[in-house]
């Protein structure tokens, strides 16, 4: 049933979005490649190892090229993603970042021609203004520490066009990734999930081997893999949250994408857990509504 595997995509990305939080290094300018590295390391070995010995499944090569429009995409928002960590940090969640699964539903209602009850349309609603708001209270927390404590944070990771150019390229392009996944996956059948899946993981593989040489060659830096542990945790957990993913999309695209994106939750909770941050009454009622949103989506499957 796609509730239960986008459920599990939830948990497992929002815990991979705290190590990556924990695992950006502000000092470190070529953070964000090494956190690439990791992810695609960790996904090609899933899929070589998985896919091909443990499966058997028998791989096109040139399927690399037919989902290259959706592996793009999802790389692409994902390294942004990585780059931007170090303005997110400050700023603490942007209001658009996570909307992405509310784009991708409005691509697919309004080029695809999908359909949703109005409960779920309710649902999707619920969740995608539970995550605008909960990021939205987190910015202003956040200012609020800042006064109380005379803290003085440089401008351009404040809410200003640097701090938000990530969030906003990441939220459009992750978007459209998802759209695309649900064109390939749902509604035209041009992959299985397995080869869509092998397809994007073998995909990162290689980007993260093109990485490598670029620090190596041009940075003069070598990657101390065994040393990244939290960038290693993300990519594992990364990596378990696309495996149940691709079966979810493929399912029922135009509402398991804003379910999804939901995940951000998850990551708020951890952080209160294991970054000892806290939580306030408002955000712990924003979280309940989005709740409220997936078991929605979930009762009415």
């Amino acid at each position: 049933m796609w509730f239960v595997s986008a459920l599990i995509t939830v948990f497992a990305w929002g815990t991979a979005d705290v190590f990556y939080k924990k695992g950006n290094d502000s000092s470190d300018k070529n953070s964000a490649l090494k956190t690439v590295v990791m992810v695609g390391l960790v996904m090609g070995i899933h899929a070589v190892f998985y896919y091909g010995f443990y499966e058997g499944i028998v791989y096109d090569p040139k399927n690399l090229l037919i989902y290259l429009p959706v592996s793009s995409m999802y790389i692409l928002s994902m390294a942004l993603g990585y780059v931007g960590l170090r303005y997110i940090e400050l700023s603490i969640c942007s209001p658009i970042s996570n909307s992405s699964g509310a784009v991708s539903a409005l691509l697919t209602f309004l080029i695809l021609g999908g359909r949703m009850e109005m409960i779920q349309l309710f649902a999707v609603v619920i969740i995608s203004a539970g995550i605008f708001l909960l990021s939205v209270f987190e910015k202003q927390e956040f200012d609020q520490e800042l006064k109380v404590s005379n803290t003085k944070v440089e401008r351009k990771y404040k809410i200003g066009p640097i701090a938000i150019i990530f969030p906003i390229l990441y939220c459009v392009i992750d978007g459209l990734g998802t759209f695309l996944d649900g064109y390939y996956l749902d509604y035209k059948k041009i992959l299985s999930e397995n080869q869509a899946n092998m397809s994007y993981e073998l995909t990162f593989l290689l980007v993260a081997i093109l990485v490598i040489i670029y620090l190596k060659v041009v940075k003069k830096e070598t990657i101390k893999i065994f040393q990244e542990r939290d960038k290693g945790l993300a990519a594992i957990f990364e990596t378990l949250g696309q495996f149940f993913y691709i079966g979810a999309i493929a399912t029922d695209a135009i509402v398991v994408a804003p379910m999804i994106a939901s995940y951000s939750i998850i990551s708020v909770l951890l952080s209160r857990i294991f970054l000892k941050e806290k939580l306030s009454g408002k955000q712990y009622l924003v979280i309940a509504g989005i709740m409220v949103g997936i078991a929605t989506l979930g009762f009415f499957d």
